[in-house]
């Protein structure tokens, strides 16, 4: 048995059980939990805003060290550092072999898989990883090899923030030197947004966010500029522009009123990228004049539209080069029976990424 955070039921209580993992097939692999990090899917899994199988394992970003490996497993073996990929691609559908991974059919549409025991009874795991656990088993395709020279605990957060709020930048939006980009919404995956625009060179980052106190955290981060985000955000943003508006606009918490906001923030021409994933039952509103008349682009992104197996390695030279400074998104440091804790913080806006230390 093993200890690992169980949510029983929609907005239940997260709560330290033991469990019993599967046993190590050809194609798997076993390892020791490092670190997890603590991101909003996860509370939107618990919170019923997306829909998992309870009882289950939340956690879908983190790192660890490789305790057994199947048969078949060959890049990786025990004693090895990797990352854990939540999102590993089949490789062999339509996307895979058309160069877009992250959209592998395989995985459309998973939150949760079967994988193991809790009291005799099948237990679920978030993402088809359950991170938030001494020790998680998966296929061998969903861990990633750690290059050298990255701290093992902040490694974790390159499993999910970092691609995606990078990749954001630098696989979706194209974000050019010098450009201006307004980052709606402070979390973690908003905190990368504004990391990769500082390493793709872009000359203003502006950061809203309707905390005041993130204004600390966005700067340490590469913003130049900060805003309180309110109903004359799009105004704002274009009394920092010149008038124009910013040339991209990364919306990073999944509601209809910040999508609208930061589509309204946009100069014409301009990209706006939704990072957040947000609830079916909410609505945005374009008129047909405003689409053709701003020649805006709207569009959102999944998982950074990164390949974990060849962006990890890049992101690897980046922090061991300094370019990329992972500390900066990490507010707290808890344990597995501080969760609760991490998700009423995210609940009520506060801090970035609280990050779990589970092992060594």
């Amino acid at each position: 048995m093993v200890k690992a955070v169980v949510v029983r039921e929609q907005g239940g209580r997260p709560e330290v059980c033991d469990i019993v993992l599967p046993p190590v097939g050809p194609e798997d692999v076993r390892v020791r939990v490092a670190a997890a990090g603590v991101c909003h899917s996860d509370l939107s899994m618990v919170d019923g805003t997306l829909r998992p199988q309870y009882p289950f394992v939340p956690g879908h970003e983190a790192s660890g060290v490789v305790a057994e490996v199947g048969s078949e497993v060959a890049h990786v073996r025990p004693g090895d550092r990797v990352v854990l990929n939540w999102a590993a691609a089949c490789r062999e559908c339509w996307f895979c072999l058309a160069g877009e991974p992250w959209l592998c059919s395989a995985i459309e549409g998973v939150t949760t898989l079967p994988r193991g025991e809790l009291d005799g009874q099948p237990l679920n795991v978030l993402l088809g990883v359950g991170g938030f656990a001494e020790e998680t088993v998966l296929p061998g395709r969903s861990v990633v090899p750690l290059p050298d020279g990255v701290p093992l605990d902040l490694a974790a957060l390159m499993g999910c923030a970092v691609l995606t709020g990078v990749g954001a930048v630098r696989n979706t939006a194209k974000v050019r030197k010098g450009q201006s980009v307004l980052v709606l919404g402070l979390g973690g995956i908003g905190l990368c947004v504004v990391l990769g625009a500082k390493l793709a060179g872009a000359g203003q980052i502006i950061a809203a966010d309707l905390a005041p106190e993130k204004e600390a955290l966005a700067r340490a981060a590469g913003a130049t500029d900060f805003l309180v985000s309110d109903d004359k955000l799009a105004k704002q943003v274009r009394g920092l522009t010149e008038g124009r508006g910013a040339d991209h606009a990364f919306e990073c918490v999944g509601a209809a009123a910040t999508i609208r906001a930061a589509w309204s923030s946009v100069r014409r021409g301009g990209q706006c990228t939704v990072v957040g994933v947000g609830r079916k039952d909410q609505q945005v509103v374009l008129n047909p004049l405003e689409i053709f008349h701003f020649a805006r682009t709207l569009t959102s992104t999944v998982y950074g539209a990164s390949d974990p197996d060849l962006d990890i390695p890049v992101l690897a030279d980046e922090v061991r080069s300094g370019a990329l400074d992972l500390e900066t998104l990490v507010t707290h440091r808890i344990s597995l029976d501080e969760v609760g804790e991490a998700f009423d913080r995210m609940r009520r806006g506060e801090g970035a990424r609280s990050l779990i230390r589970i092992g060594d």
